[in-house]
């Protein structure tokens, strides 16, 4: 019990505070008012700016979880990434990169996605377990590697909830009827401006992803690359957002278009790593 009492901690923290964000989103906005006189106009407000208190505890879970995937990562002078201890990774590095970015845009909306999710995954290495230590975890470039594909995979994933949320609105939109969780957010195209940014981003450290894994296999095994699952869907993947940018930049591709291969791509994404290795680690150990 007290190994897993760091994931349990982390589950406990995200949980307890997507239910206090589900509370805070859902309940009615009152409009504000401009003006005194009657027959103003009504103004609802557009801007959302974060609360420090909710920051300064969301920077506290992110603490806890730091330490309960450090607790999974090293321990017995040993590095240990097996696919319980990398989705807990790639949501730490996620709701990092949400907790950074929300000092600077409105991302209310998407906390009640992101947050849920860290609860369930944050509990992933006591459920799936530890695997097997890692080899040649002190090679530089493999360190660069898993570094770079985090980060990758966390911007990534930001990616994909936000086009989630952004699917959402664009269908409440169309129906005229906004609830109050989605009444917050900023307009429809600057909420898209900003998934092309955050997905150019994630491209990029793709791209070095892709690179170093090469450098990495070559200089270690002699082999530039081995047409594994994981590689292949990486490459897939990669090719995929790959043209999301081009039809964006060349043909202006937006809306409907632009979520689903932006879906396409994490979902092939998480196939790539996390898919492959609870194949081998779960269905496949011991057979």
């Amino acid at each position: 019990m007290s190994g897993s009492l760091p994931y349990l901690l982390s589950a406990l923290a995200y949980g307890a505070f997507a239910a206090y964000l589900g509370h805070q989103l859902t309940r009615k906005r009152q409009p504000r008012q401009v003006g005194s006189a009657p027959g103003q106009t009504i103004e609802l407000p557009t801007r959302w700016h974060p609360p420090r208190g909710e920051q300064a505890i969301v920077g506290l879970i992110l603490l806890v979880h730091a330490w309960s995937v450090g607790t999974a990562v090293f321990h017995d002078g040993k590095v240990f990434v097996g696919v319980g201890v990398a989705m807990s990774a790639i949501v730490l590095v996620t709701v990092a990169i949400h907790w950074l970015g929300s000092f600077f845009y409105n991302l209310r909306g998407l906390q009640l996605l992101v947050f849920p999710a860290a609860a369930l995954c944050s509990l992933a290495p006591a459920v799936l377990g530890t695997q097997e230590p890692m080899p040649h975890a002190g090679f530089v470039m493999l360190t660069a590697h898993v570094i770079v594909a985090l980060l990758a995979y966390g911007l990534l994933t930001i990616a994909a909830l936000h086009a989630l949320l952004l699917s959402s609105l664009d269908r409440q939109l169309r129906t005229g009827s906004l609830p109050p969780i989605l009444a917050g957010l900023p307009p429809l195209l600057t909420m898209e401006t900003m998934l092309f940014r955050i997905i150019v981003a994630g491209f990029v450290l793709l791209s070095a992803t892709v690179l170093s894994g090469l450098l990495f296999s070559e200089e270690l095994f002699g082999i530039p690359l081995t047409f594994t699952h994981k590689n292949v869907f990486t490459l897939i993947s990669w090719a995929i957002f790959a043209a999301l940018l081009v039809g964006r930049f060349l043909f202006g591709w937006r809306g409907r278009i632009a979520l689903r291969w932006t879906l396409w791509g994490f979902g092939l994404l998480v196939l790539a790593y996390v898919g492959t290795k609870f194949v081998v680690e779960v269905f496949l150990v011991g057979r």
